[in-house]
């Protein structure tokens, strides 16, 4: 997102969004709320808990501030014991009140810890339902990829697009590449790990990237936490998209020696101001030709590696899975 999460590897709740401090709202009468903010002055977080349903949680927020001046909203959890029918219920309650949320610009999908759920656990729905009816929408952040749903269409206004996973599974990726965003300029994924349904193939990678060739304003690319990092690594060497962006972020997957080859053998990376390989797999043979290839040009490197499991290719492991 454009504040970027501090969270290690583990998602935890956003503190910030759209440079806004997060604000959890509390209905009146539920609890004595802290002081509430100005509608405009931070993103509002919205989320069940035991004793109060999400329907509560926002019908209160209609009720009770000023929708018209709120920029940014989080939804949180939005069950009271466990999910079963997934975000869409939500989505809907959302869209049926968007003509009352005139500037509303970013919106996150799933601000959900570990112990509320597991990221592989979260169960997403048509979440561009949220493009169609925020049309000046900005900014969007998703959590999970069960059930992920993603139509192809045009948005004009969508500046930046995140999706964190544990395994995002190849329909969504192919349906990205059949939509139109052309005012993008952030694209960060997490493809994740076969384990829990990241089946997303090289081929998948390589269409999506062709793609992103309509997005003439794309800075940033992020392509991140997955089993086949050393075959996105290569797909992105000579992908032409690349030499239009500042950032790239591979970071959080496998990548081992066979992808950091790809990356010095490819197109120049010389550009960019910086590239993030953080948890991989190369030796340090790889790191230093990495180092020497790049550093002397003004690219920022993050190359921490990951700590190894055993020897081979079967101790490599993503960052985020379960």
């Amino acid at each position: 997102m454009s504040d970027r999460m501090r969270m290690g590897y583990y998602p935890s709740h956003l503190t910030s969004f759209r440079s806004l401090p997060v604000h959890t709202f509390v209905p009146a009468g539920d609890a004595r709320p802290a002081p509430r903010p100005a509608a405009d002055s931070a993103a509002w977080r919205l989320a069940a808990d035991w004793d109060t349903p999400f329907e509560r949680v926002w019908r209160g927020f209609l009720d009770e501030v000023r929708t018209e001046d709120v920029v940014a909203v989080v939804v949180g959890p939005w069950w009271t014991e466990w999910d079963e029918d997934g975000i869409d219920p939500v989505l809907e309650l959302l869209a049926a009140e968007a003509h009352r949320f005139p500037r509303l610009r970013a919106l996150f999908l799933a601000d959900v810890e570990s112990e509320e759920s597991e990221i592989s656990w979260i169960k997403q729905g048509t979440v561009t339902r949220v493009l169609r009816a925020w049309p000046e929408l900005e900014e969007l952040g998703i959590r999970g990829a069960d059930d992920l749903v993603v139509e192809p269409l045009r948005h004009d206004a969508l500046r930046t697009l995140r999706i964190e996973s544990g395994g995002l599974a190849p329909d969504p990726v192919r349906a990205l590449g059949g939509c139109e965003f052309p005012a993008l300029r952030r694209l960060e994924l997490w493809l994740g790990t076969t384990w829990y349904g990241g089946d997303c193939e090289v081929a998948d990678v390589e269409s999506l990237l062709a793609a992103l060739g309509r997005c003439p304003d794309l800075r940033h690319l992020g392509l991140q936490n997955s089993d086949i990092q050393d075959g996105i690594a290569a797909a992105v060497s000579a992908a032409p998209v690349v030499a239009g962006l500042r950032s790239l972020d591979l970071s959080m997957g496998a990548l081992g020696d066979e992808g950091g080859a790809a990356l010095l053998s490819g197109q120049p990376l010389t550009h960019l101001s910086s590239l993030s390989l953080r948890h991989h797999f190369m030796t340090g043979e790889l790191v230093g030709r990495l180092r020497e290839s790049l550093e002397p040009h003004g690219t920022d490197l993050d190359l921490t590696p990951a700590t190894r499991r055993s020897r081979g290719v079967e101790g490599r492991y993503v960052a985020v899975g379960e």
